[in-house]
């Protein structure tokens, strides 16, 4: 059976990407709406600090993070931005064809520094040949009004999204995490970001110690009540040189089995809002950093799994949405 002939409400209007006969609305569809065309990101590494890291709100980082594990540049240096962004395009241009790109400013924090200077890091970015828009990512709790003011005023010229480090909407899981903030920081941040008009974006991890399935559909359901623009969903994985690699050596973490993981993305994806587009349904990891789980490297394989189990339940993204 179709993906659209599944539809329970006949007085809503059935999203694009269902009547296109797909079951969760795709980046890469987004893309193609927006841009008309495939775009990519490359990721940028401007360097930025982070306050769970400094001592302004911990030292030593979030339970999970290592960021060398997701910087290609705190591996093997590539230098500033536009060199970064030229290594970037060069190698996505030969692999796919594409001449569109995001700047993708992701490790680090990357609205923790004074305006004059975010401006000078995401124009250079801008002015990038082939760029043609921004991500930034940022933690909840360090997301300034003048640095919101300058991501609306950006938006104002080109293509904008705001991506919050917001992980999950349980206080007690962050505080394991070691976040150093709480649910109310996500809360207050999306809304300062909406009322400025600024697209907004959620990376979230599901399958953390002692959140039951009905704990990460809560999650879902409230990404639906901030009308969250877009999210990046990632499994508990562990990486060397972090705190959860230590906690895993002692035997005191218990990771979801893929089976498990699986069920809980279906299940989050209906309660998401239809239109909330999906950057990605897992997160994995270089081999080198990766310890477990090892399935979640074999991500076209993941992704292939969860559609499968979207068709083999006939169901879809926004079924359950409220």
């Amino acid at each position: 059976m179709p993906p659209s002939s599944t539809k329970l409400d006949p007085h809503e209007p059935v999203p694009f990407w269902r009547t296109a006969g797909h079951r969760y609305y795709r980046l890469g569809l987004y893309f193609r709406q927006v841009f008309g065309q495939p775009t990519w990101k490359i990721t940028v590494d401007a360097g930025f600090d982070c306050p769970n890291r400094d001592g302004t709100v911990g030292t030593g980082g979030c339970r999970f993070c290592n960021p060398a594990s997701f910087s290609p540049n705190r591996r093997h240096p590539l230098g500033g931005i536009a060199d970064q962004i030229a290594h970037g395009a060069a190698r996505l241009g030969h692999r796919h064809g594409t001449q569109r790109f995001l700047a993708y400013f992701q490790p680090g924090t990357n609205t923790y520094a004074p305006v004059s200077e975010l401006r000078a890091r995401y124009e250079e970015a801008l002015a990038c040949p082939g760029v043609v828009g921004l991500i930034v990512g940022t933690r909840p709790d360090c997301i300034a009004d003048d640095a919101l003011d300058l991501l609306a005023d950006l938006a104002r010229s080109t293509w904008v999204s705001l991506e919050l480090g917001i992980q999950t909407i349980h206080d007690r899981s962050l505080d394991w995490l070691q976040r150093g903030h709480l649910h109310e920081a996500s809360v207050d941040a999306v809304t300062r970001a909406k009322q400025r008009g600024l697209a907004v974006g959620a990376h979230l991890i599901l399958g953390l110690p002692d959140e039951t399935r009905g704990d990460m559909l809560a999650t879902a359901d409230e990404m639906t009540r901030l009308k969250i623009e877009s999210v990046k969903l990632h499994n508990l994985y562990v990486v060397g040189d972090t705190p959860l690699a230590r906690d895993h050596a002692a035997g005191r973490l218990a990771l979801p089995s893929r089976e498990q993981y699986i069920d809980c993305v279906v299940g989050f994806l209906e309660r998401l809002r239809p239109e909330c587009v999906v950057h990605r349904l897992a997160g994995d990891a270089p081999p080198e950093y990766l310890i477990e789980p090892q399935w979640c490297g074999r991500k076209t394989e993941l992704r292939a799994a969860i559609e499968a189990e979207l068709e083999r339940r006939d169901t879809f993204q926004g079924r359950f949405a409220e």
